[in-house]
């Protein structure tokens, strides 16, 4: 079984045009990213994934692996699958969805995230978690909470506040979703094929589908944050982490 970590990454985006290029303390963030994932320990291959020469070519200059795929992805899911098909790699492959908008990601998070792969647990899929600091984190729609059963599967993704504390008297502990998925390459293949869901249409969250097509998401709780970068304003926030952990 190889693991294998793909970063989708385009470069049209209604909010942050060209955003993978974007320079954070003079680094292209899509480098950042790659360097990151290959640091973690349990991954053998990073590949990024694009439809744009321009990060193409970036990828390339700074020794990176890279793959172009069409520009008919409609998803980073779609864009992850077609990666694969290029690769050859194996059903039994794990693959691993990296957001190449989350700069920050601690490279301890991947290997959390596919260690229920390598002890052999029967699982199809598995994403990360974090638990809530930051209090406007809860209520805010962009940061997506998830809440999941005793076994630690996903039970329901939502941008709103849940579970809803209605009588306020539970000391409750929210937990974000950062995106980040493991899956064999079997799942993927699935994954990929399933017709969209009627929650997933409404919230506009791709795991979803998922759900409701019966299958379980096991969800990896981590201690490590991982902010992403949505608009330009955040490349300053980023670099201000950055500064203050120099």
């Amino acid at each position: 079984m190889k693991i294998t970590a793909i970063i989708p990454s385009r470069f049209d985006s209604s909010r942050f045009q060209g955003k993978p290029l974007a320079l954070i303390c003079g680094k292209p963030m899509i480098q950042m990213v790659y360097e990151r994932a290959i640091s973690a320990k349990n991954i053998s291959r990073v590949i990024v994934a694009t439809d744009n020469q321009k990060i193409f070519d970036v990828v390339k200059g700074f020794g990176g692996e890279v793959v172009m795929t069409s520009d008919k992805c409609r998803s980073g899911t779609d864009r992850v699958a077609e990666a694969a098909e290029i690769l050859g790699l194996d059903e039994n492959d794990v693959i691993v969805n990296v957001q190449g908008d989350q700069p920050l990601m601690h490279p301890e998070c991947l290997d959390e995230l596919v260690r229920p792969f390598i002890d052999g647990s029967d699982i199809e899929i598995s994403t990360l978690a974090y638990r809530i600091i930051k209090e406007k984190e809860i209520i805010d729609p962009k940061d997506v909470k998830v809440v999941f059963d005793n076994n630690g599967y996903a039970l329901y993704f939502s941008r709103s506040t849940i579970p809803f504390d209605q009588e306020h008297k539970e000391n409750i502990h929210y937990y974000k979703h950062l995106g980040f998925y493991a899956y064999t390459y079997s799942f993927l293949q699935k994954f990929r094929d399933m017709p969209a869901g009627k929650l997933e249409k409404i919230e506009k969250l791709e795991q979803l589908r998922v759900l409701e097509h019966g299958h379980k998401i096991r969800v990896i709780i981590t201690t490590y944050d991982s902010p992403e970068v949505d608009i330009p304003e955040d490349i300053t926030i980023i670099e201000e982490i950055i500064n203050k952990k120099c």
